[in-house]
């Protein structure tokens, strides 16, 4: 991840932060430039799983995302994003096609841009991103989701703390964030060891996925030896047993 702060700005108020999801540096260099003297804030990642860790703490005002990505599925991204957290989506893709411009609104996006571009228009897209949603009723907008309970459990994402339902409070590393909050957004549903991760052809021999469930467990299971809200389905992946409320 690269930060890049603002080098002057023509936006009244706090600097907009906007999130760069690209794995050209090139491309998301010349992104950063265009956006730099009209006032933005930018950071720049090339995986999405990186960008998708860092959102889990930080939830910028507007995101661009390209959609070949090494690591997952652009679109997927795009959805994701489009329902967690209420920031603009702008697609930065070279993938023209009607029905890859139709797919990218529908995913969630608010506006989609082709390669090669102009960047100023990129900066002219944006603002008027940020324009509609200022307009926008606010009862219609979705909500970031932070608060989540189930199984008597009670995960504040932000902070990455937690209560099990003994009443037990314990603190969650951002990688054992990252894979719950992929739970939470997907209750009662298996999910494989690659959607947890957020990558793609994992080897049969990593277990990184098995470490992070043991240690969700030991924080959230009543017992780790028989657990009931993490489930293994073998041969599948996990599933999380209970439904969720967000607040």
């Amino acid at each position: 991840m690269t930060h890049h702060a603002p080098s002057g700005g023509t936006i009244d108020g706090p600097a907009p932060l906007v999130f760069i999801l690209e794995d050209d540096a090139a491309v998301a260099e010349v992104v950063v430039d265009a956006l730099r003297p009209f006032g933005f804030l930018t950071e720049t990642f090339g995986h999405a799983a990186a960008a998708l860790r860092r959102l889990v703490t930080e939830t910028p005002d507007l995101f661009i995302i390209d959609l070949g990505l090494p690591d997952m599925d652009g679109m997927r991204v795009v959805k994701n994003v489009a329902e967690t957290t209420n920031c603009g989506v702008l697609v930065l893709s070279g993938r023209g096609h009607p029905v890859d411009r139709v797919m990218g609104l529908e995913m969630g996006a608010d506006d989609y841009v082709v390669k090669p571009f102009e960047p100023r228009e990129v900066v002219a897209r944006l603002r008027s991103i940020m324009r509609r949603r200022a307009a926008a009723p606010v009862t219609g907008a979705p909500q970031r989701r932070r608060y989540a309970t189930f199984a008597g459990c009670t995960i504040d994402c932000a902070a990455q703390v937690g209560r099990n339902a003994a009443g037990v409070d314990f603190e969650l590393g951002t990688a054992e964030t990252q894979v719950l909050r992929v739970f939470l957004l997907h209750p009662q549903q298996i999910l494989s060891r690659e959607q947890l991760l957020g990558q793609r052809d994992l080897s049969p021999m990593d277990r990184t996925i098995d470490v992070r469930i043991s240690r969700l467990r030991r924080k959230i299971e009543v017992d780790q030896q028989s657990p009931k809200i993490i489930r293994t389905v073998y041969g599948a992946g996990y599933i999380l047993s209970a439904p969720v409320d967000w607040t």
